[in-house]
């Protein structure tokens, strides 16, 4: 068991508390809410006396047939409640901030290690997803914890998208063997799959309009820009403009592929690729993540250039230096 001591210890701590407040990342996606939402029915089928709370103002039309969020409770809660902050690398991403009032808190996150923030932190970065980690726990604990059915949705939606159903780096024979304990509840998968990925009709004419505008630089960085007069041509949500970096993978020889989404007060970046990383150049324009995937924010033409730039110049300086790269 990898991590033996820290699971113990997140155990006690959750079986010592009056109440558990979870905590998920700004722009919810599956992994946080899947996460959170498991741990919690994780929780309460062990202790279903214990208040369990996942209060924030995050809304998501992906994830919308999860249900809502808690209502939000007293300072006084969180004060004597344990908190635990999952798929967050920085305590400012945090999407409730009321944190901090929490009389202790985890840490449970699968991104490369940006701040230890918590008490307790168990920070796994080789893990697929958050919800991979809420699942090798309670495996872990399977003598003490009961895994449901309704637990084993949640864990499952959330380590499906976030490793692209299981095709990024990090997809390991552990998760797969987690991914099996799961789907052995039960789990209606057509029902979920139809959820996650059923297309409406704007959804296409933006695949289209991807595939028609997008760019390649000199050295392979495939890049599109999603505006904001184009989000209100085809009615698009912010949510699933983000989505459509999904649409740009797959081109051969382009190793790095970004996508750019305004927002009211400044432009999302999308950064994915295959072979060679991207964490390091998300970083340098406020943004951070996993090697293969990650977000970054630019504000104007010139920093897109500019961002283009240095991908195109770190692809040719991996293509020079390495073999294999397809």
């Amino acid at each position: 068991m990898r991590n033996k001591d820290v699971i113990e210890l997140i155990y006690r701590k959750i079986e010592e508390a009056p109440s558990v407040m979870l905590f998920r990342h700004q722009s919810i996606d599956g992994d946080c809410t899947g996460a959170a939402m498991g741990l919690k029915a994780i929780i309460q089928a062990a202790w279903p006396e214990k208040r369990v709370l996942i209060i924030d103002d995050e809304k998501s039309d992906f994830l919308a047939f999860l249900g809502p969020a808690d209502e939000d409770v007293p300072d006084e809660i969180y004060r004597e409640s344990l908190g635990i902050a999952v798929d967050t690398a920085n305590g400012k991403r945090i999407a409730n901030q009321k944190y901090r009032l929490c009389r202790e808190l985890i840490k449970i996150d699968h991104h490369i290690e940006v701040e230890a923030y918590g008490n307790i932190n168990w920070v796994e970065d080789d893990r697929s997803s958050a919800c991979e980690m809420i699942a090798a726990f309670v495996n872990a604990l399977k003598d003490r914890l009961t895994l449901t059915k309704e637990a084993a949705r949640y864990l499952y939606l959330g380590m499906v998208t976030d490793s692209g159903r299981f095709k990024y780096e990090g997809v390991k024979g552990e998760t797969m063997r987690l991914a099996a304990m799961l789907l052995d509840t039960g789990i209606d998968l057509e029902t979920l799959y139809a959820h996650l990925y059923l297309k409406d009709f704007s959804s296409l004419r933006l695949r289209s309009y991807i595939y028609e505008n997008m760019q390649k630089t000199e050295n392979g960085v495939l890049h599109a820009h999603i505006t904001k007069s184009l989000q209100d041509e085809l009615s698009l949500t912010f949510e699933s403009a983000c989505a459509a970096i999904s649409y740009m993978e797959g081109v051969k020889d382009c190793l790095v592929w970004i996508l750019f989404i305004d927002s009211p007060d400044y432009i999302r970046v999308r950064l994915r690729s295959r072979f060679t990383t991207v964490n390091e150049i998300a970083e340098k324009y406020r943004g951070g993540g996993h090697a293969n995937a990650s977000g970054a924010t630019v504000y104007n033409k010139e920093e897109i250039e500019n961002l283009l730039k240095d991908a195109d110049e770190w692809v040719k300086e991996y293509k020079h230096t390495h073999e294999g790269w397809m």
